[in-house]
């Protein structure tokens, strides 16, 4: 009798792990499957920040334009245009996935991102991705709200690609960071009001690199600047300290860390950036 329990409890777990094997293999199937003559787009949101308390910004839609046709057909008209007239069967919109509403880009500085849109659509070359934004856009500076307007026409933020942007992270999955540059994106007029103009760079992990380190103390009030003779990024450390700098094309780099609060601006040279790799600096430490 105890042999035949002890034959049952090991069949029962036997069953029990192949059960949850077969769970996990298909939980992971059903995340990776993408139905035939399709792929998958994620496209993620992160923020190259200013000297912002919140920025508020009100995304409602976000769709892309597919050019299906095969890549032996297509001419050089058929690329420059903006294909989306109506007229070319092969070049359509399709909508993403996205939840509407309020996004505070300053949340996602430092590395941190979200996913903003997500979706199966037809294979072909990516050429366009169009946003759509809404009215609730705002800004608070120095614990004051204040409203953002959008200039006429900058209601839609449309990207121009040429369809070899995205990083196809798995068979039929591709993925792209659009990183909405703060600094360059609000303009202050006389009157004191701030208007939106958007401007997002856009970028993958596997052809860029990043900076990172820690800054001390808090109360200098740090801004990082990354910089070479092509290309420009910012960071607002957290709290803790900690900062950094994602999107970086291969090279080498000088990082300006501006200080206030009678704290010492410090630099550092000849900071290399590889592909895929993030580089760490040594902790930094400002002085009065």
């Amino acid at each position: 009798m105890k042999a035949s329990r002890k034959i049952f409890i090991i069949l029962m777990a036997a069953f029990s792990s192949a059960a949850i094997f077969i769970a996990c293999s298909k939980d992971k199937s059903d995340v990776s499957a993408v139905p035939p003559g399709q792929q998958r787009v994620s496209l993620y949101l992160s923020d190259d920040p200013a000297l912002f308390d919140k920025v508020l910004i009100d995304i409602q839609s976000v769709k892309v334009l597919v050019d299906t046709s095969s890549a032996d057909s297509l001419d050089h008209r058929h690329h420059d245009r903006d294909c989306d007239d109506g007229r070319d069967t092969s070049v359509i919109w399709q909508d993403l996935a996205i939840r509407p509403g309020v996004y505070d880009l300053l949340t996602l500085r430092n590395g941190a991102d979200t996913l903003l849109a997500a979706g199966n659509i037809p294979q072909g070359k990516i050429k366009r991705i169009k946003i759509t934004l809404g009215a609730n856009n705002s800004l608070v500076k120095d614990s004051v709200s204040y409203p953002l307007h959008l200039m006429r026409g900058d209601s839609v933020i449309t990207l121009k690609l040429y369809g070899h942007e995205f990083d196809e992270y798995l068979t039929g999955q591709l993925q792209l960071w659009l990183d909405f540059n703060v600094g360059k994106s609000i303009i202050k007029v006389r009157n004191g009001e701030f208007y939106l103009k958007p401007f997002i760079r856009m970028f993958i992990m596997k052809a860029t690199g990043a900076i990172e380190g820690k800054i001390t103390p808090w109360d200098a009030y740090a801004v990082v600047s990354v910089y070479n003779a092509t290309d420009t990024a910012y960071a607002i450390p957290f709290r803790d300290g900690k900062f950094k700098v994602r999107g970086l094309a291969p090279g080498s780099y000088t990082v300006f860390v501006n200080a206030s609060n009678g704290y010492q601006d410090t630099t550092i040279t000849d900071v290399t950036v590889n592909a895929r790799e993030e580089t760490e600096l040594p902790k930094i430490e400002l002085h009065k």
